[in-house]
C-alpha cells in the first residue's frame, strides 16, 4: 500500500508541475503541510524586519531647537528645546500645579504664570499646540 500511495504522489507531483496551477488531490495535502512548515520557519525573518523598522530616525522639523518668548520662558525655562520638550515641559508644569479642570478633564484651568502665554483663564488641551505655537520663534 505504502507503494502505491508514493507512486500516486509522485505522478500528481508530475502533473502538477507540467499544469503549473493544478495539483492531484492526494499531493494537496503534503503540499500545504510543507507550506505551512515553510511558513513558520519564514516568520522569524519577518519579526526581525519589524524590529528594524521600528528604529527610526526623529523627524529633524520637531527636534529643531526653537527659543521661548519671555511668557513662555517664566513657565518653561529660557533654554532653547525642540518642540516636543516644550509641550512636555508644560504638561509637566499643569499636572505639578494640578491646573487641570476637576469636572471636564479636557480643560486647562492658566494659574498667573499661564494666563499671559494662554490669552484667557481656561484652554482646552487641544489648543495647546496652537497656543504653544504663537509663543516661540
Amino acid at each position: 500500500m505504502a507503494k502505491a500511495t508514493k507512486k500516486a504522489a509522485a505522478k500528481g507531483a508530475k502533473k502538477s508541475a507540467a499544469k503549473k496551477g493544478g495539483a492531484a488531490k492526494k499531493a494537496s495535502p503534503k503540499k500545504t503541510a510543507a507550506k505551512k512548515g515553510g511558513a513558520a520557519k519564514k516568520a522569524t525573518p519577518k519579526k526581525a524586519t519589524a524590529k528594524k523598522k521600528s528604529a527610526r530616525k526623529p523627524n529633524a522639523a520637531f527636534m529643531a531647537p526653537l527659543t521661548p518668548s519671555d511668557k513662555l520662558a517664566e513657565v518653561i525655562g529660557n533654554k532653547a528645546v525642540p518642540r516636543t520638550e516644550i509641550v512636555k515641559k508644560i504638561w509637566d508644569y499643569i499636572k505639578k500645579n494640578n491646573l487641570q479642570d476637576k469636572q471636564n478633564r479636557r480643560m486647562i484651568n492658566a494659574d498667573a504664570k499661564l494666563r499671559p502665554v494662554f490669552g484667557k483663564d481656561q484652554i482646552s488641551m487641544f489648543e495647546l499646540a496652537k497656543v504653544v505655537n504663537k509663543q516661540i520663534k
